[in-house]
């Protein structure tokens, strides 16, 4: 199955990036599963990353020296040149699988890395609850991580596609979300992760989002935009990479170096024909569907 993203970055962008002596920003990797779960999508749509293939990039980013971030941490230093000696990566997990607790947590500790889990808190319970038919952490396994340096974060409470709900039911679910983390916790939960494909082109919704994340107390996010975090990126909706089973090494270091940043601009080119294509299809199913863009 040919990868045309992986091809282009890897026979283009990425050698013409280091040929330009671009640097890129700030990487925020962005994960879901940590499983031996098979897929059926196309290698760039999948969430799932075997406990193998994790512990190889992790390795990866070991080898090649980099140190591992919390999110408050890569919002300030997006700001900065990721040229020079210093090699810093943000981790970042969506949805709050248990195999986070039993698969990527050993591997992160293996390593010295952090990484910051967002949580849907209506799936994460005193038992464990399901989400997607995956079961989901406990508050107890959450506690746990949290004492050991893992971040928490709120991926909403049910994790809707907030495009598509009243202000009323946006500003609940980033609010409560929030709280429930908090009291679960003991201490202030302030990054969000935006769910599904981000809107971004829709800057009425991303105005009203920003306002309601920021009157709850956050303070930074993430999105599901493409790329290195850069200095014109907004706080609150940070680009992340995705990362699955099927980076290499080699498209691992590109994504890594701003190589695999060129393919946002296919993303915003897609977004701005969102008006036709909602007609045709429907807020709810475009709304997971953008091309060139994870939408989970």
């Amino acid at each position: 199955m040919v990868r045309v993203d992986a091809f282009a970055t890897l026979r283009f962008f990425y050698p013409l990036r280091r040929m330009l002596w671009r640097a890129g920003g700030l990487p925020i990797l962005m994960y879901h599963s940590v499983s031996r779960r098979e897929e059926k999508a196309h290698p760039y749509y999948r969430t799932v990353t075997s406990p193998e293939a994790f512990a190889a990039q992790m390795q990866y980013l070991s080898d090649r020296g980099y140190s591992a971030i919390n999110l408050e941490e890569a919002a300030k230093r997006r700001r900065e040149s990721c040229t020079g000696s210093r090699r810093e990566v943000a981790i970042t997990f969506d949805d709050g699988f248990r195999d986070f607790y039993t698969s990527a947590f050993p591997i992160l500790n293996r390593h010295g890395f952090t990484a910051t889990m967002f949580l849907p808190t209506a799936h994460i319970g005193n038992s464990t609850q399901s989400f997607k038919g995956v079961d989901c952490m406990t508050w107890s396994e959450v506690r746990e991580m949290h004492r050991a340096g893992i971040h928490f974060g709120s991926h909403t409470v049910t994790h809707p596609q907030l495009v598509t709900l009243t202000e009323k039911q946006v500003e609940y679910e980033v609010k409560a979300s929030k709280d429930t983390i908090e009291q679960e916790l003991g201490c202030a939960a302030s990054s969000f992760s935006y769910p599904y494909a981000f809107p971004e082109t829709n800057t009425a919704f991303v105005g009203m989002l920003r306002r309601h994340l920021q009157q709850a107390g956050y303070v930074n996010g993430v999105s599901t935009i493409i790329g290195t975090a850069g200095p014109a990126d907004d706080a609150l909706f940070l680009r992340r990479l995705p990362v699955n089973t099927c980076d290499d090494r080699a498209l691992l270091e590109a994504k890594l170096a701003g190589g695999y940043d060129w393919l946002h601009t296919a993303q915003a080119a897609w977004k701005r024909l969102a008006p036709a294509k909602r007609k045709q299809r429907g807020n709810a199913e475009f709304a997971t569907s953008v091309p060139g863009e994870l939408g989970k």
